[in-house]
């Protein structure tokens, strides 16, 4: 009966959705590649830099929930559409673009429109497939993202050395072209029952969001609670706060927070900022590693990558085919323990180390992410009712880029300050400030060089620990939070006659996997 309802066209509306999330991914990650060809071009200095990226990160996370809502209310697809219309003309405008304030203007307009585009990908995935083949769904689209990102610096390294920096920009436009034609082509139209706006909650959920992201990315360098930074986080306490008062009283709320209440949400989505927290500078650090430590050029250190593809590819598969078989909790305790290991061997890497090391532990954490992240995201996702979708994608969304963002501060503070300790008393100032910095005053000063190396080592090898204690904590969460509605559904049944069996076992049901009731999206 399931199959008869099944829309004939749901795999061909899958690649649209995995080309729309592909366009982002791509974008964000081959910029951190050109940045340098694009700041000498443009002239831009270092606050022009941390502007072309921020800037995008601010508009994105701020009106994640926002998109939404918009999307629930006006039409999935719609929003979608508009979305990658305006991140593909932003991305045009970008190719022609020759000075910074010129490619800030542009990012912020590609930030909104990824807003547009992210919840409205997720929430149509979870319209269209049901719970029998979500799985598989949510694993191609995790795979899509995972060969993004490790495949976008290694094509933004080969599109700058044969053309420009711009044209990693105009790269989006065929595949935003090609996601709108397949979009208006294959995609049904989806939406929730009319319902009163949100304004208030809209403006609040922005402003604070905003704040928020701000606050984390000002920590490396005015710390947490200075002058600018204090006032920066009272800004997004008052109105983060103010938004969950008003939506817990009004009559028509844009975000359905009861959502919080049910087991499978609140753990699904705190493991997920937890895991996000300890992710969030592998990136960074590693390239560091293998550019500045072992020499490679950033198409070398973008193609060592490869491993953490390829398993989590692996990973994608092993989940999708198991998910029914043992629940997303077992999966997620599986696939976090293999992360917790990969980032417990990471902490062993040395100056001396080569590459050996590092690419077995980027084995292991693409395999743990890939069985992990499907599961926590389609155990939360499960939850939702379909008419709130789009805002519960969003929620989702907006959670984990706080968490990426706050694990970028973190680690990324963590780091500078253990390699300016571990560097010799007697080096330059200027050295001690990063390892690029160190190795460009050497001028080679082969003490220097190997005192920097081996001082990055160290503080590596401390901020993966901080991040394998993340990932620790957030499978601790998610097995103590987090139920699977199949497992407790048959215990309910194994325990009849039972009476306090069967109401424990019915209890655990109702919080494991029941949507939320559209009544209570409004109680």
């Amino acid at each position: 009966m399931q199959s008869e309802n099944r829309d004939p066209r749901r795999w061909w509306i899958l690649i649209v959705l995995c080309l729309s999330t592909l366009v982002l991914v791509v974008d964000s990650m081959a910029l951190t590649v050109a940045v340098p060809a694009m700041a000498e071009d443009t002239g831009a200095s270092a606050q022009d830099v941390q502007w072309i990226l921020d800037s995008y990160i601010l508009v994105f996370a701020g009106l994640l929930l926002t998109s939404g809502s918009l999307g629930d209310r006006f039409g999935r697809r719609k929003v979608m559409i508009i979305g990658l219309l305006l991140f593909g003309a932003a991305s045009l405008a970008a190719s022609f673009c020759t000075g910074p304030g010129e490619v800030i203007a542009v990012r912020v307009a590609m930030g909104v429109g990824g807003a547009l585009i992210m919840p409205s990908t997720l929430s149509i995935l979870i319209t269209v497939f049901d719970e029998a083949e979500r799985p598989k769904a949510m694993a191609a689209w995790g795979s899509v993202s995972m060969l993004g990102l490790v495949g976008s610096p290694v094509l933004g390294g080969v599109l700058i050395d044969r053309f420009s920096w711009h044209s990693i920009f105009f790269i989006n436009v065929p595949v935003v072209a090609l996601a709108v034609l397949a979009a208006l082509t294959l995609m049904p139209e989806s939406k929730a029952p009319w319902q009163k706006a949100d304004p208030l909650g809209a403006i609040l959920s922005a402003a604070g969001m905003t704040a928020l992201i701000w606050w984390i990315i000002e920590i490396p360098q005015h710390g947490a609670f200075s002058g600018r930074s204090a006032v920066t986080l009272a800004v997004a306490v008052v109105t983060l706060a103010g938004f969950v008062v008003w939506e817990n009283t009004t009559a028509s709320p844009m975000v359905p927070l009861v959502l919080f209440k049910h087991r499978n949400f609140s753990g699904g989505s705190l493991s997920l900022a937890l895991v996000q927290i300890g992710n969030g500078g592998l990136l960074l650090v590693l390239t560091q590693y293998l550019q500045f430590v072992l020499g490679y050029s950033p198409v070398k250190a973008g193609l060592a990558f490869v491993p953490l593809a390829v398993a989590a590819l692996l990973g994608n598969g092993i989940g999708a085919k198991s998910a029914a078989r043992y629940g997303n909790r077992a999966l997620l305790l599986t696939g976090m323990g293999l992360m917790a290991g990969s980032f417990a061997l990471l902490t062993t890497v040395s100056a001396d180390s080569g590459f050996t090391v590092p690419a077995v532990a980027l084995g292991l954490l693409g395999l743990g992410a890939g069985i992990a992240m499907p599961a926590a995201v389609g155990a939360l996702m499960s939850t939702i009712p379909a008419e709130k979708a789009g805002v519960g994608s969003a929620l989702n969304d907006t959670i984990q880029q706080a968490g990426t963002a706050l694990g970028i501060a973190i680690l990324g503070s963590l780091l500078s300050s253990t390699f300016a300790n571990e560097m010799p008393a007697g080096a330059p100032e200027q050295a001690k400030q990063s390892i690029g910095a160190a190795l460009a005053v050497a001028q080679g000063d082969a003490g220097l060089v190997r005192a920097a190396k081996e001082a990055f080592a160290d503080s590596m090898s401390t901020t993966f620990t901080l991040s394998a204690i993340g990932v620790v904590a957030a499978a601790v969460l998610a097995g103590l939070v987090m139920r699977d509605a199949k497992a407790a559904a048959s215990g309910e049944g194994e325990g009849e006659g039972e009476a306090e069996g069967a109401g424990a076992d019915a209890e655990d049901a109702e919080d494991a996997g029941d949507a939320v009731r559209p009544s209570e999206l409004t109680a």
